[in-house]
């Protein structure tokens, strides 16, 4: 292809005919090298360099590019290795999570004694693996009645329970002798609102699949004892299907939308944060507070905004949760101390960014947020019992104890674990508030500084170098207004930053 022009100006010379290949390859080598730039064909007066075509580029492009380009090639491998790092381990809590669903314990209690409960086990037998829970089985004397054993599920010691009826093989076997339906003689219990996303995936569709498999062992210890009892249609169908179980879920939890509680529920709060803050520090910043107010009235006037936006955020959260909750079954008590819980786990969030945008510099606040971001997220994905060993530190990070909170609240009760989660919710919240007293008085002692230079008629700290220049030369001004304004820029990212302009502040430049 050709690229036809009569004539092509460029640096004030006439040049005819080019090949569009040739030109444009040339060009590009010609620009990556800052260098003389020559078509195929073309006198070598063509143009000094492809870069006069763009305007704006010159020396001063020559004089940073190697620079820049090495700076931003940092910056994004950098980047690189903080979205590798912090998605490796959030992909790393659901590595071979199926091997490990042997963690998770489930009850069993054989009130039976005979046939249909010796079944059970021999079921278990057959489905015993890694991808498979783990079938404790227990006397009944441990657990008298049915009431026992959803309380054991309820308390969190069991992921679900399996129990025969008492009598249930007697039932059975009069039933088909007799022509009659096939009687309940298994029953399960578990808690849909326990991690409701991933329970029934683990735990409710593996109890099923194990009263499907003691259908099989049935027919396996009883077939030939039965055979000759099938005298109608009755006793063939409650032969075809014997085993049947009712089903006690202490909290239904089957909305769509709860595969958000612990995800996207968890980080949008944090994420709510970090906005506020640079909010707070851009309207700061546009009415000088830390200049113009001590420490004190500084440290007053955003407890004050922390509380009252982490209270409006946390009712809002969740409102919207209760909005979709389509037919869950929750009553204003439940309302009020989630309420509660999300206000908690946001106000701990603002401390923490309160402290980092104070001591962290401007260029690694990306890095620290989003990590924080995923270390939370990561914590209530899933339970403990399916990660690698590694991922219990999580114990310790906010996310997963208010999780832990809110899936008690939502179970009336249940998997009660106010004696882990509260103390460690309130350490993370004390120790901020009195981190945050420390970081407002430096930000409020960082801006006077920044007024005090900023007022100055020169910077009188110079290095020998720099001291060394002539008093009457411009170069020396230029290096002590640089500096000057160097360190100014650091100061105010110390005291503001990160922030952006607030709207009337907009509003009035434009």
């Amino acid at each position: 292809m050709d690229w036809r022009s009569e004539y092509s100006p460029c640096g004030g010379r006439e040049v005819r005919l080019i090949r569009l290949r040739s030109f444009s390859s040339q060009f590009l080598v010609s620009l990556l090298s800052s260098k003389p730039f020559f078509p195929s064909g073309s006198s070598s007066q063509f143009c000094t360099s492809p870069l006069k075509m763009i305007k704006g580029f010159g020396q001063p492009w020559r004089t940073v590019r190697t620079r820049f380009a090495t700076s931003l090639t940092i910056s994004c491998v950098l980047l690189q290795i903080l979205f590798l790092g912090n998605l490796s381990y959030l992909y790393g809590t659901q590595f071979q999570e199926s091997s490990r669903v042997h963690n998770l314990n489930l009850l069993y209690v054989d009130y039976d004694g005979g046939v249909v409960g010796q079944s059970v086990i021999d079921a278990y037998g057959l489905l015993a693996a890694d991808s498979f829970p783990t079938i404790q089985q227990s006397r009944p004397e441990s657990f008298p009645t049915l009431a026992d054993v959803r309380t054991a599920v309820c308390k969190g010691d069991y992921w679900g329970a399996v129990y025969a009826f008492p009598n249930g093989s007697e039932s059975l076997s009069s039933a088909i002798a007799n022509g009659e339906n096939a009687p309940v003689t298994l029953g399960i219990v578990w808690n849909g609102a326990r991690y409701a996303a991933f329970m029934q995936s683990a735990v409710y569709s593996n109890i099923l699949t194990l009263i499907q498999a003691t259908r099989s062992t049935y027919y396996a210890n009883n077939a030939s004892a039965m055979s000759n009892m099938l005298s109608d249609q009755s006793a063939l169908q409650a032969f075809l299907d014997p085993i049947q179980a009712t089903e006690i879920n202490i909290k239904p939890t089957n909305q769509g939308s709860r595969v958000l509680y612990n995800s996207v529920s968890m980080i949008m709060p944090i994420i709510m944060q970090f906005f506020c803050m640079m909010a707070l520090n851009g309207v700061s910043s546009e009415f000088n507070l830390f200049t113009s107010l001590g420490w004190h009235a500084n440290g007053f006037i955003r407890l004050l905004v922390s509380i009252i936006y982490t209270l409006v955020s946390s009712l809002c959260t969740t409102g919207y949760i209760w909005a979709f909750k389509e037919t869950w079954d929750m009553n204003s008590n439940q309302f009020v101390l989630t309420w509660i819980v999300y206000w908690l786990y946001m106000h701990i969030n603002f401390l923490i960014f309160d402290i980092l945008t104070t001591f962290v510099p401007m260029q690694y606040m990306a890095f620290c947020v989003l990590t924080w971001m995923i270390l939370n997220v990561s914590s209530a994905l899933s339970p403990f019992e399916l990660n690698p060993g590694f991922y219990r530190w999580g114990y310790t990070l906010p996310s997963h104890e208010a999780y832990q909170l809110l899936g008690q609240i939502w179970s009336n009760g249940c998997n009660n674990q106010l004696h882990i989660a509260l103390p460690i919710l309130f350490s993370w919240w004390v120790v901020g508030i009195v981190v945050v007293v420390y970081a407002t008085y430096y930000r409020c002692n960082t801006a006077l500084a920044l007024q005090a230079k900023s007022g100055a008629p020169e910077i009188h700290s110079l290095p020998d170098e720099e001291s060394k220049t002539p008093p009457g030369s411009s170069d020396g001004m230029l290096v002590r207004d640089r500096r000057g304004t160097v360190e100014s820029i650091r100061l105010e990212r110390v005291v503001y930053g990160p922030s952006y302009p607030s709207i009337s502040q907009t509003l009035r430049a434009q």
